[in-house]
C-alpha cells in the first residue's frame, strides 16, 4: 500500500504530497530534484510543490515522472485523477487538431466546410477579391484561430487577417470561435494600412482608436477600462510595441472584459523574437493567455537563426511547446544547415504557420531595365578619383580587410557619395550612418580637392545623376504615370527634391523625419506619411513623384495602387532594404496588365557598379531561399552591412581591374 497520496491545493497553488515522506528526504537524488527542480519545501509528514497557474499541468507531469524515476508509490487524489484525465484528453484532441490544420495547408478539407467559410467571407468582403492562396490562408487561420502567416511582404496578408476575422465575427455569440473585436499590435507605420485595408475589405470606415506611447494614459484608459456596452467601443485597436508593456494590467482587463471577444494580432512580429527577456517579448507573451484569437504576421520570421520561431509559437499556443527544443539546441541548428534535426524542427511547426511565397502570387511582371550609366563631370572625376585611391590603395594592402571596422565602413560610404555627389562630402556622416558607429572623419588633406569639394555645388548645376533622373522622371509623369526615387544619403534627397522642383517637377518626402499620424496631439498643420501616401494616390494629387529613404519606408507601405515606376538614385549593399523598397510598388492587387519598372542610375566606373552587381547576386540568393525553404533562415543568406568580406573585395577587385587598364 502506497504511503504517499498526491492532492492539490489550488487556493495556495501548490501540489500536496501527504504521509511518509521519508523515501524522498532519504534519497539525495531524489531530494535534490524535488528541492532544486521543482522548488519543493518539506514539512514532517508533507511536501509542497508549488507551481503557476499556467505551468500547472507541466509541473504535473514533471512530479509524476520525478516519482516514477525514483521508485517513490503514491496514489493520486481525485482531483489529481480529474486534472490529469482532462490533460490528456486535450492533449489528444490537440494533436487531432493540428493534424487537421495541417491538412488545410495542404489542400485536405472539408468541401462542405470551405463552401460555407467561403460563402461567409464573399458576403462580408465586398471590395476584395481573395485569391486561392490567400482565401487557403484565411480558412487555415478561422479553423485554428491561432496562426502564424510568415508570407513574402506584398503577399496580402492584412486581407488574410480580415477574412478570417469576419468570418469568426459573423459566428453565434455562444459558439467559442467568435470573436468581435481586433487589437493589431505593430509599428506606428502600420496603424494607417489597417485602416485603409479595413475600408478596402469591408466597404466600411473602421469604428477605430490609435494607442500610441504619446497618448495620455488617462485617454489611454478610458478605452481599455471602458464601462460603454461592448457594442459601442472601438472594433479596431492599435497599438505599438513600445506602448504594451505600460499599459499590461490594462490590456489585460480589456482582453478578459465581458463581452469582449478579441482577436490578437502581432504585426512585423519578428519584433519580439528576443529569447533573452526583451521587453517587448514578455509583454507580448504576457497577453497571450488572454486572447480569443492570436495571429503572428511576418515576412521574416528568422532573421537571426531558428531561435526566432520560439516566441512566435509561445505566443500563438502558450504552453503547448510546439517548437520542441530548446534555444541553445535552436542555436546549434542555425550554426548548421545541414543540422539533422531541423526536418523535425518544421515538422512540429508545421501545423501552425501558413506561407505564400512570391511565386503563388501570380503577380503581373516586374521589369529591371539595363541600368542608365551617366558619366562624371571632369570636377566629380578628380574628387572621386582622389578619394577612391585614398581610400582603396589602403584596402588593397589588406589592412582595411582585418578591421570589419568603422574606419572601412565610413570610406566605403564616402566613396558611395562622392560617386553620387560630391556634395555630400561636406557634411558629416548623416545619422543613420553615426548610429551605426561611423565616424565623421574625412581624412583628405589635399587643400586643391577639399577646395573643389567645397565648390562642387557652386560650380556644377547639378550632378549628373540628378539630370539623368529629372530626364526620366518628366517623360513618365508627362504620359501620366507617377514614380518612386529611392534614395540614401538624406542631404541628396532633399537637394533632389530641390532640382526637381526648379524644373517643374513636384515631389514629396518619405523619410524618417516625416512623422506617422497620432491622435494624442493634432497634426492638422503637419505634413504626416499617411497624408502624403493619401495624396499621392489621389489622381488628382498635386505632385507625381515621391523621393523616399529605404530605411525610414521599408515596412507597412503600400504603394503599388497608384505608382508602377521606381527609380534608383543611389542604393547601398544592404539586400534587405533593396528587395523591401522594390515590393512597395510590386505586390498584390495589382492589374494583371500592369507592368512594373526599375530603373537604376550609376555612375560609370564606380562604386555603384559594384553596388550592382552584389545586390543583383544577393538578391539571386536570397529569392532562391524564400522560394525555396518553409522557413526561410535569412542570417545564412543575407549581408546587412556594407563591410562583409566579399563586398569589400568585390569592391577591391574592381578598383585593381580599373587601375590595370589604365
Amino acid at each position: 500500500m502506497p504511503s504517499l497520496q498526491l492532492d492539490i491545493d489550488e487556493q495556495e497553488l501548490r501540489f500536496v504530497l501527504k504521509g511518509d515522506v521519508s523515501s524522498i528526504v532519504q534519497n539525495y537524488r531524489a531530494r535534490h530534484y524535488f528541492g532544486d527542480v521543482l522548488g519543493a519545501s518539506f514539512l514532517e509528514d508533507t511536501a509542497l510543490v508549488p507551481y503557476e497557474h499556467e505551468r500547472r499541468e507541466d509541473i504535473l507531469r514533471k512530479l509524476h515522472e520525478a516519482l516514477r524515476r525514483f521508485g517513490i508509490e503514491h496514489i493520486d487524489a481525485g482531483s489529481i485523477r480529474q486534472i490529469l484525465n482532462a490533460y490528456y484528453t486535450e492533449r489528444d484532441r490537440f494533436a487531432q487538431f493540428s493534424e487537421k490544420a495541417k491538412g488545410i495547408w495542404h489542400n485536405r478539407i472539408d468541401e462542405k466546410e470551405f463552401r460555407a467559410f467561403k460563402e461567409s467571407v464573399e458576403r462580408s468582403v465586398v471590395r476584395r477579391v481573395l485569391y486561392d492562396r490567400q482565401l487557403l490562408a484565411a480558412f487555415h487561420l478561422a479553423f485554428s484561430q491561432n496562426a502564424c502567416d510568415f508570407s513574402v511582404p506584398g503577399s496580402g496578408k492584412t486581407s488574410t487577417v480580415y477574412a478570417a476575422y469576419s468570418y469568426l465575427s459573423h459566428l453565434p455569440p455562444d459558439d467559442p470561435k467568435s470573436v468581435n473585436k481586433l487589437l493589431v499590435i505593430g509599428p506606428l507605420s502600420s496603424f494607417g494600412p489597417w485602416e485603409d485595408e479595413f475600408l478596402q475589405c469591408f466597404g466600411r470606415v473602421p469604428n477605430s482608436i490609435r494607442l500610441s506611447g504619446g497618448m495620455p494614459r488617462q485617454e489611454r484608459d478610458r478605452h481599455l477600462l471602458s464601462i460603454r456596452p461592448v457594442e459601442e467601443t472601438p472594433e479596431l485597436t492599435l497599438m505599438s510595441y513600445q506602448s504594451v508593456g505600460y499599459n499590461l494590467d490594462s490590456l489585460v482587463y480589456f482582453l478578459q472584459r465581458g463581452g469582449n471577444r478579441v482577436m490578437v494580432v502581432l504585426d512585423e512580429a519578428h519584433r519580439i523574437k528576443n529569447v533573452e527577456g526583451g521587453v517587448w517579448a514578455h509583454a507580448a507573451l504576457s497577453l497571450s493567455r488572454h486572447c480569443a484569437s492570436r495571429v503572428v504576421l511576418t515576412g521574416t520570421p528568422l532573421p537571426n537563426g531558428y531561435e526566432d520561431l520560439q516566441n512566435l509559437f509561445e505566443f500563438i499556443w502558450p504552453g503547448k511547446d510546439l517548437v520542441k527544443y530548446s534555444v541553445y539546441q535552436l542555436k546549434d541548428m542555425s550554426a548548421n544547415r545541414y543540422d539533422s534535426r531541423i526536418p523535425q524542427l518544421i515538422e512540429n511547426v508545421s501545423p501552425f504557420f501558413v506561407r505564400i511565397r512570391k511565386s503563388h502570387l501570380m503577380l503581373p511582371p516586374a521589369v529591371s531595365h539595363e541600368p542608365v550609366y551617366v558619366e562624371m563631370d571632369p570636377l566629380q572625376d578628380d574628387i572621386y578619383r582622389y578619394v577612391e585611391n585614398r581610400y582603396l590603395s589602403y584596402l588593397v594592402t589588406g589592412r582595411g580587410l582585418s578591421l570589419r571596422a568603422e574606419l572601412t565602413r565610413a570610406r566605403v560610404v564616402r566613396l558611395m557619395q562622392a560617386a553620387t555627389n560630391p556634395a555630400l562630402l561636406r557634411q558629416p556622416l548623416e545619422d543613420y550612418f553615426r548610429a551605426q558607429g561611423l565616424g565623421d572623419e574625412l581624412d583628405i588633406d589635399d587643400a586643391e580637392i577639399i577646395r573643389k569639394i567645397f565648390n562642387y555645388s557652386d560650380l556644377t548645376d547639378a550632378p549628373p545623376k540628378f539630370r539623368a533622373v529629372r530626364d526620366i522622371v518628366a517623360d513618365l509623369v508627362a504620359e501620366g504615370e507617377k514614380v518612386v526615387i529611392w534614395g540614401v544619403f538624406i542631404h541628396n534627397i532633399r537637394s533632389l527634391q530641390l532640382y526637381l522642383a526648379r524644373s517643374g517637377i513636384e515631389s514629396e518626402l518619405l523619410i524618417g523625419e516625416v512623422p506617422v499620424e497620432r491622435d494624442d496631439v493634432s497634426m492638422d498643420d503637419i505634413v504626416t506619411r499617411e497624408k502624403v501616401i493619401r495624396t499621392f494616390h489621389d489622381p488628382d494629387s498635386p505632385f507625381r513623384v515621391l523621393i523616399a529613404n529605404p530605411h525610414a519606408v521599408s515596412e507597412s507601405i503600400s504603394l503599388h495602387k497608384a505608382c508602377h515606376n521606381a527609380i534608383y538614385l543611389e542604393r547601398t549593399f544592404n539586400a534587405t532594404h533593396f528587395i523591401q523598397s522594390k515590393d512597395r510598388i510590386h505586390r498584390v492587387g495589382l492589374d494583371p496588365q500592369t507592368t512594373t519598372h526599375y530603373q537604376f542610375i550609376l555612375t560609370r566606373d564606380s562604386i555603384d557598379e559594384v553596388i550592382h552587381n552584389r545586390l543583383a547576386e544577393k538578391e539571386a540568393r536570397m529569392l532562391e531561399v524564400i522560394e525555396g525553404q518553409e522557413i526561410p533562415l535569412f542570417s545564412e543568406n543575407m549581408d546587412y552591412d556594407v563591410d562583409t568580406d566579399s563586398d569589400i573585395k568585390a569592391l577591391i577587385r574592381d578598383y585593381v581591374g580599373r587601375a590595370s587598364r589604365v
